[in-house]
């Protein structure tokens, strides 16, 4: 049973605030800027990774160095569409092997 158009929007606007939080709170060289659907992370070395909402699938996208990554709702949370990961524990991974640095990002 998926969400309805407005049910999605809301979620991943709630999800991609959240981010942006835990991104602030991890204490890391991080710069986030959000512009509209579009959360670009912004590391150390100066490499991104973006985390965009893609509505028509209902998921969340999100493009690092070691490639894309769909996520939808499941579960009670966001997971990837291939291997189930959750998003908050993906992105920390993802943001720690493409920065060289540990992050933890917490959702909340």
């Amino acid at each position: 049973m998926g969400m309805n158009e407005s049910e999605f929007l809301a979620a991943a606007e709630r999800t991609l605030d959240a981010i942006e939080s835990a991104v602030e709170a991890c204490g890391a060289d991080i710069e986030a800027t959000r512009a509209g659907n579009v959360l670009t992370l912004e590391l150390a070395d100066g490499s991104k990774v973006v985390v965009n909402s893609q509505t028509p699938m209902r998921q969340i996208w999100v493009a690092a160095r070691s490639g894309g990554f769909h996520y939808e709702w499941r579960d009670g949370a966001w997971r990837d569409t291939r291997d189930g990961s959750e998003l908050f524990a993906a992105l920390s991974r993802i943001v720690s092997a493409q920065g060289g640095v540990p992050v933890l990002l917490r959702g909340g």
